[in-house]
């Protein structure tokens, strides 16, 4: 049975909304849950929502990552002593004794975690966040969602074969298409930077479409669409503030009663709509290019979001996804060139 490790104060409704994510999950999933954070309060939640069952472990973990502090300090200051609650989670899953982290703390703190203690995988010089985007046809890849500001094009690469193998094994999308965010669909549309990394795709052996636009990630032309963490978090935010800000400009225009009368009738296709483009039903964003499952859910996660996080990563654990991420590496030629250059790294973090 799977086990997933499930981070239970990250996130700004923590504990109350995870610990009911993860009486959902265990309710609904074939899987045990262990919540890490402090046994008293943890507990106390537990007994709160009347659950009695045997697959929720509580696991100590004195000290906190709060929202607002910076997550990536936090985590290195702590990491020898490794009492938060994500660095504990984490090493659940380095350990062996659990096959996957999940949490809604601080992106930053659950990225130093990931990588001081899962490590990257081989061949990987940046980690990168593969959040679910939806479009016209269903659901897409945006990756590097906000892990890397910072890129070069080998690193674009590596985005795209992760996400790649992400989209296939986990979305069930056969031979994703793979687009690259520019400002124009020519190939010699873009930065350097965009530049650089067309040239790497079109050899790549990736279903590789070529550029892509900003307005064509809704239409569904793109199952995977590759960019630097700075744009992709920029694309993310903006979306999720289109979303809300039409439903509010529809409510407010509702206001007479013929209007009402419509919306009365549209409302079961509104709803709907409004259904695919709430993060809580994806749930959470695998963090890509560690040696392990470890996914990060939106910082407002309510009880739903949390229990489709939870099913993201026992989904991934099934899939196998580091397992393939890792022989697709090695497939693109990728591990040779950064191996040793990885590792040295990696010692450098000790």
């Amino acid at each position: 049975m799977i086990r997933v490790a499930l981070d239970a104060m990250g996130g700004d409704r923590a504990p109350g909304e995870v610990v009911r994510g993860a009486i959902l999950a265990v309710e609904r999933l074939d899987l045990q849950v262990w919540l890490v954070g402090p046994t008293e309060k943890v507990e106390r939640e537990l007994a709160g929502a009347g659950y009695r069952g045997d697959r929720i472990q509580v696991i100590q973990a004195a000290e906190v990552v709060a929202m607002g502090a910076h997550g990536a300090e936090a985590v290195q200051r702590d990491r020898h002593r490794r009492a938060t609650s994500i660095l504990v989670a984490t090493d659940l899953v380095r350990r062996g004794e659990a096959r996957a982290v999940v949490s809604a703390g601080s992106t930053g703190a659950q990225l130093a975690a990931a990588q001081l203690s899962l490590r990257r995988m081989k061949g990987v010089h940046r980690a990168a966040i593969a959040s679910p985007f939806p479009t016209l046809e269903g659901i897409s890849v945006l990756i590097d969602a906000g892990a890397n500001p910072d890129c070069d094009a080998r690193d674009l690469l590596t985005f795209a074969v992760m996400g790649s193998i992400y989209a296939s094994e986990v979305l069930g999308i056969a031979n994703p298409r793979v687009g690259l965010l520019s400002n124009g669909a020519e190939e010699t549309k873009g930065n350097t930077l965009v530049m650089e990394a067309h040239r790497l795709l079109v050899r790549s052996g990736l279903n590789f479409i070529g550029n892509v636009e900003g307005r064509d990630l809704l239409t569904g032309a793109v199952d995977v669409t590759v960019c630097d963490g700075f744009t992709g978090n920029v694309v993310l935010k903006v979306a999720e503030g289109i979303g809300t800000g039409v439903f509010h400009m529809m409510k407010a225009e509702l206001r007479d009663l013929r209007s009402k009368l419509g919306a009365a009738l549209l409302k079961p296709a509104l709803r709907r709509v409004k259904g695919r483009m709430d993060y809580s039903e994806y749930g959470g964003a695998p963090l890509l290019g560690v040696r392990g499952v470890s996914i990060i859910a939106h910082g407002s996660s309510d009880r739903k979001a949390i229990y489709n996080a939870v099913r993201v990563a026992a989904e991934a654990v099934e899939k196998d996804v580091v397992g393939r991420i890792e022989r697709a590496l090695t497939t693109h030629g990728l591990v040779e060139a950064g191996a040793a250059k990885d590792e040295s790294r990696e010692d450098a973090t000790e």
